[in-house]
């Protein structure tokens, strides 16, 4: 059972930078893909980023793409989410995920298609 952590995040004023990270563990960590979501009050949770593990491609949710940064570190398997130029919109708990190792490049945008989560971290930008 892979299981991953989160820490980071915060509160920032409205063009502030902030970073989140995850931390994967487990008895064999072959994830495909890991993400991040966020989830707003009374809103979906909705795709941010995403980032193959083999190969390093990143993705991005036009919302985000040029101000926030994916990465990641294989020695600590460890994925990042480096958030510049933060906009009151950006405000959401912010969730870590991973697949089991078998998903598709047309499907990561989609939450479902994960099947492990963090606990989330809340990012919050004050206008």
């Amino acid at each position: 059972q892979v299981q991953l952590v989160e820490s980071g995040g915060g509160l920032v004023q409205a063009g502030g930078s902030l970073s989140v990270s995850c931390a994967a563990s487990g008895p064999t960590f072959s994830s495909r893909f890991m993400a991040w979501f966020r989830q707003a009050p009374g809103k979906e949770r909705e795709f941010v980023a995403a980032i193959r593990w083999r190969g390093g491609n990143t993705y991005y949710d036009d919302s985000v793409k040029g101000r926030f940064t994916i990465s990641r570190d294989s020695t600590k398997n460890s994925v990042y989410l480096q958030m510049n130029s933060l906009k009151p919109e950006d405000t959401a708990v912010y969730y870590c995920a991973a697949d089991t190792g078998g998903l598709i490049l047309s499907a990561i945008r989609t939450s479902v298609a994960y099947a492990y989560w963090g606990q989330g971290t809340q990012v919050t930008v004050s206008s």
